[in-house]
């Protein structure tokens, strides 16, 4: 590759990337969540970037650490181009929202439906956004750093059982 990925993404958005870091092949952009569906096309399309493996989703609590609360985190991997980068999109508590990769790479599916009802990020535009590991009653987000571990939570019966 010509030219590391960051760069390309930096000369591309400059006015979305907030940060970048490089250390022992170890590729990080901070980026706004404002064209972030642009953003992935063009790491996927590029033919010198070819970033066409999703690897991870994940959200990063920062709980009273940092402001703003929450990083959404995807790793990305290319399969001919042999490198791999990490996006990171900060998002405010009160804003907990991001567009829905779904669109760029349906393998995030499953991702953002467990970072969603794990952390309470939404994600704008999903076409399945419900709890994946929680059931519909569960009330709160149990990763985040706040939840109260002692929380009781409403009594549930399962399907077909008689009350």
């Amino acid at each position: 590759m010509s030219k590391k990925a960051i760069e390309r993404l930096s000369a591309k958005f400059a006015d979305q990337v907030l940060a970048t870091h490089d250390a022992h092949g170890d590729e990080t952009a901070v980026i706004k969540r404002d064209r972030l569906l642009d953003i992935l096309r063009f790491l996927r399309d590029e033919k010198d970037l070819a970033f066409d493996m999703p690897i991870d989703l994940t959200v990063v609590d920062w709980y009273r650490k940092r402001e703003p609360r929450f990083e959404v985190v995807y790793h990305l991997y290319s399969v001919t181009m042999k490198h791999r980068l990490r996006l990171k999109v900060p998002v405010d508590e009160d804003d907990a929202r991001v567009p829905s990769s779904y669109p760029v790479w349906p393998g995030f599916d499953w991702y953002e439906r467990e970072a969603y009802d794990l952390y309470g990020v939404v994600f704008d535009g999903h076409p399945n956004l419900k709890r994946i590991l929680m059931w519909e009653g569960f009330e709160g987000h149990p990763l985040r750093k706040d939840y109260p571990i002692n929380k009781r939570q409403p009594i549930t019966t399962l399907l077909g059982e008689k009350s």
